[in-house]
């Protein structure tokens, strides 16, 4: 276990709008507000067409090879994640979303692409103080947090 000490920063609301792809708003603000740290919240609806990554082909080979799930329709979501910066100093999202409909729930990383249905609402906590970045791992081939 690696672990860093830092402190609460700002608080940014944010309401995604209609088709916005969250990954690709949260690490926009990210660059447009300076935000080098955070944990994010976030709750809404996804819209049909989002596409999920939902676990590995297989447990532990190399190279992992992702699976991935298409929302067939419209789901509820509720989720959490981080914003740390890549090795080039660029605002990277991990975030994991729960998405459910009737009776059914899938859990996936939000990295290829899952769009806001009308109402998505984020909250972004900045974290001051650390300087965390996610590295290359040779092994998974992700880019892991080094605090």
């Amino acid at each position: 276990m690696k672990y860093v000490e830092g402190t609460q920063g700002r608080t940014f609301v944010v309401r995604l709008e209609d088709g916005d792809v969250i990954h690709e708003s949260l690490e926009q603000i990210a660059r447009e507000q300076d935000i080098h740290a955070a944990s994010v919240m976030i709750i809404g609806g996804a819209d049909a067409g989002s596409r999920l990554v939902v676990g590995p082909e297989q447990g532990r080979v190399s190279p992992v090879v992702p699976m991935e799930q298409v929302l067939s329709d419209v789901h509820e979501i509720a989720g959490v994640g981080t914003i740390f910066p890549n090795l080039a100093g660029e605002p990277v999202l991990h975030m994991h979303v729960a998405c459910g409909r009737k009776d059914a729930t899938v859990t996936g990383c939000v990295r290829r692409g899952v769009k806001a249905w009308y109402v998505m609402e984020a909250i972004i906590h900045e974290i001051q103080g650390v300087t965390s970045k996610r590295r290359p791992d040779s092994i998974t081939g992700f880019e892991l947090l080094d605090p």
